[in-house]
Parts: structure tokens; C-alpha cells; sequence
């Protein structure tokens, strides 16, 4: 290919200059690109801060983001209710149902009844009511075990009373031939003469699984949310609330604790005595101990009152909205109304298992 005159000497278009002939009327390279480059490269030099800014910002919202992710459980409050968590099963319960729960277990241990008679009371409870204390029912059916004065099982308002109808059922329980031997359907049948005879076997996976936590078989098995305690316990009995109304109400609103201590001693009879603990150190709170006797219904041998005391710290974390109970220590380890998603933690020093303290009321608020 032939080469153009305007090439340079050697045909390459080089001429031999540095550049373009800075006397044709054109601009030098140099000159013709000075502010090109300061606009190219320049601009997204002023760009970079607002890039990192931005990236920074981002980095927070991941940051937080994870931590709220992390911390969810203390973050939000739960719902009110209860938890059973055990080697053998899980399940949950409302509180009027737990607290109903852990009547019934009590009761059986006042009288000295194995573990089986509560298991068969309890499965018979949820057939009848769903563990719930109902005002009615079919005919004149009243309360946990839907018994009917027409029936000669007491009048409605003793019936109601979830004390004295445990007793009512335990006492037609006891007179049943080898009751704690027969299955389960069969011994709540020969009591209750329900049209439904079978009903009672498809509760008892988690009858048995209740009666190992409110006998203290199971322990810290059960934890309970609560959102707010009440001010004084209600009445065990009709004529304690009839005192209870008359009496001069506590100036500082939290729980009496003597309404504390007859309520342990109604239903757990003489398997807990209770008396009061010194307070906590900076803590005006009212103290309990509940020192809990070994049983007959509970397991023979060396771990028979820490069962017995599982029973009590079981029984007031149940009761602890009704009863105004804040704190539950025992065995080394602490349930506490103000702490909803911890459970029970492990207390340092340990606590001994002599006593359950019950801490009556929830803590200052500062």
C-alpha cells in the first residue's frame, strides 16, 4: 500500500516533533486536554465521601438489625402463660389452668396419695373442664371435675372452690379397688359415670406429664410469664374472703403474707410449714420460707424433701399471679416475676434446700 505524502520522512505519520506544530492555530495535546482531565477524575473524587458515608450507614443498619435479632426474647414481652418442659414432654398452659394444675397435685399430696392418684385427677380435670374452674356445665355440672349437687357432691359454691372438690373426687378415688393399678379411663370412669367412658385415656400422656412437675419429680420444669401480680391473694375459702373484705387493706398495696402462708397450708396440708425469711439485702419486700416434709406421695429415699420442695417452688410459680408472689428461690436456682424470658437461673449463692423463699410483690421501681 503506498504511503501518504503527509506521513512523515520514515512513513510512519511522525514527523519527527513532539506533537501537532504549535504554530498551525490549534491547540497543543496538553492544552486541549487540561480541563478534561481535572473533569474526569476530579468528580468522582467529591463523590467518594457520600460513598463511604453511605456504606458506613449501612453497616450500622446490619449491625442493629442482628442485635435486635439477638436480643428479640428480652426485647419483647411474651404472653401471659406457662411452660412445662421436661426429658419426657413438653406443653403449655394458661395461668388459671397451671395454677388449677398445681391444686390439684398439692391436694393429692396432703393426703399422702402417690403420684398415680394426682396423674388420674388431673387427666379427669381436663377431660371435664380443660383444667378450668367453669361457673356451669351440662345440667347443673359445676367446676374442675363438672360434679353436680343434684349428685350429692356438695353445693355449687363448695364445688367451685378447687380445694374442696379435689378432695370430693380423691375421697370416691381412694374407695376404688386397686385404683392406682387400673387404667387410667377405667379409674376416672368408676368415679365420674360419664356417658363417655373412654374419654379420660387420650389425656393421660400429658396428665402424667403435669403430675411429674407438681410433684417436684421434675424440677425447674415449669416456668410462668406473668405481666402483673395481684395485690393480695384470693380467698381460699369463702369465709377467708369475707375477712379479707373486712380487714384494713395493706398502705403499700403488695400481697399479705398471711394470705400466702394460709393458702400453702390449705393445700399442702402438713407437707409445708412456712414462716418468715430476712429480707434481701436492700430489698423491702416481704420474705417466706416455705420448708417443705416429705410425703408419702412423693419418691422414698435421700432426694424425697428436695422433691417435696420442687413441689412448693412448682406451686407458687403456678400461683404467682394470684398470690403476688415476685421471686421463687430454691436448690440453687431463682425464678423471678420481673425476668420473663430467663426462667429459672442459677443463684449465687446457691439456695439451700431446707426452704423455698417466696419474695412477695414485684421489685421497685426506681
Amino acid at each position: 500500500m503506498a504511503r501518504s505524502a503527509e506521513n512523515g520522512p520514515d512513513g510512519s505519520g511522525y514527523d519527527g516533533q513532539h506533537g501537532p506544530d504549535r504554530n498551525d492555530g490549534h491547540a497543543g495535546y496538553d492544552d486541549c486536554y487540561e480541563y478534561d482531565d481535572y473533569d474526569e477524575y476530579e468528580a468522582p473524587r467529591r463523590r467518594r465521601p457520600l460513598r463511604k458515608v453511605m456504606i458506613g450507614l449501612l453497616m450500622l443498619a446490619v449491625v442493629a438489625a442482628v442485635v435486635l435479632f439477638v436480643n428479640r426474647k428480652q426485647l419483647i414481652t411474651p404472653d401471659e402463660g406457662c411452660k412445662v418442659t421436661t426429658a419426657t414432654g413438653q406443653g403449655s398452659l394458661d395461668l388459671s389452668q397451671a395454677s388449677n394444675a398445681a391444686t390439684i397435685t398439692a391436694v393429692a399430696l396432703s393426703r399422702g396419695l402417690p403420684e398415680r392418684a394426682a396423674t388420674i385427677a388431673l387427666a379427669t380435670a381436663m377431660q371435664e373442664s380443660k383444667l378450668r374452674n367453669l361457673a356451669g356445665g351440662d345440667r347443673d355440672s359445676v367446676g374442675l371435675f363438672q360434679q353436680r349437687p343434684s349428685q350429692g357432691w356438695g353445693t355449687a359454691a363448695q364445688i367451685q372452690d378447687p380445694v374442696y372438690a379435689t378432695n370430693k373426687f380423691l375421697d370416691s378415688l381412694v374407695r376404688v379397688p386397686g385404683y392406682a393399678r387400673l387404667p387410667l379411663t377405667d379409674a376416672a370412669q368408676a368415679v365420674q359415670k360419664s356417658g363417655y367412658p373412654q374419654a379420660y385415656a387420650k389425656h393421660e400422656t400429658d396428665a402424667t406429664l403435669l403430675a411429674s412437675v407438681f410433684t417436684g419429680r421434675a424440677p425447674a420444669a415449669l416456668d410462668c410469664v406473668v405481666h402483673q401480680l395481684a395485690a393480695a391473694p384470693a380467698a381460699a375459702t369463702p369465709a377467708a374472703a369475707d375477712a379479707a373484705s373486712s380487714a384494713s387493706p395493706d398502705p403499700s398495696g403488695s400481697p399479705e403474707p398471711q394470705g400466702v402462708a394460709d393458702r400453702v397450708r390449705r393445700e399442702f396440708g402438713r407437707t409445708a410449714t412456712t414462716a418468715p425469711a430476712a429480707k434481701a439485702d436492700k430489698d423491702p419486700r416481704t420474705v417466706l420460707a416455705v420448708t417443705p416434709q416429705a410425703g408419702e406421695g412423693t419418691d422414698p429415699g435421700p432426694d424425697a424433701q428436695r422433691q417435696g420442695g420442687w413441689a412448693v417452688a412448682q406451686w407458687a410459680v403456678a400461683h404467682a399471679q394470684e398470690l403476688g408472689i415476685g421471686v421463687v428461690a430454691y436448690d440453687g436456682k431463682v425464678w423471678s416475676f420481673d425476668k420473663p424470658t430467663s426462667g429459672w437461673q442459677a443463684k449465687a449463692p446457691a439456695a439451700s434446700t431446707d426452704h423455698v423463699l417466696l419474695t412477695l410483690g414485684a421489685p421497685a421501681k426506681h
